[in-house]
């Protein structure tokens, strides 16, 4: 069975490559601060992780969530502003894996499988959140991990 390599080479246990945009999207986000979120999915056709959405820079973090499908997995990057007990402005960004509880197997499992590979091309992450329902990555769980 043949696998398409994306950046980095493939993922023998899933086959999915990372679309070369995913990656320089997720760059933009992190060095040049171009967009606050950026969704990204499996596109099982081309059997690789492509940015489905991206989010401005004034977007806020219940835009972000209100983003992510119901029913359906997702991976999504956000940068998180906040200000610390010294009163310094800092910026940190979180992976988020969203499985949700309700969607189907296939999924839950080609985005479990997959996962760790896709997030080792993101290089600058500060925090990993696996999510399965909306309460495990509330603001206040980003602002509880951020501190």
């Amino acid at each position: 069975m043949a696998f398409r390599m994306g950046v980095g080479g493939g993922n023998a246990s899933s086959g999915m490559g990372v679309a070369e945009q995913s990656v320089s999207t997720f760059q933009e986000l992190q060095r040049k601060k171009v967009y606050r979120y950026v969704i990204f999915k499996i596109d099982e056709k081309k059997k690789e992780v492509v940015v489905e959405k991206t989010g401005g820079p004034s977007e806020s973090y219940d835009d972000f969530t209100a983003s992510l499908p119901e029913n359906d997995c997702r991976y999504a990057v956000f940068d998180f502003d906040f200000v610390t007990a010294e009163n310094c402005q800092k910026s940190k960004i979180f992976f988020i894996a969203w499985s949700p509880s309700v969607a189907r197997i296939r999924p839950k499992m080609l985005y479990a499988t997959s996962k760790d590979r896709f997030r080792r091309e993101l290089q600058g992450i500060h925090y990993e959140i696996q999510a399965t329902d909306p309460t495990e990555m509330e603001l206040e769980v980003l602002q509880e991990r951020a501190n």
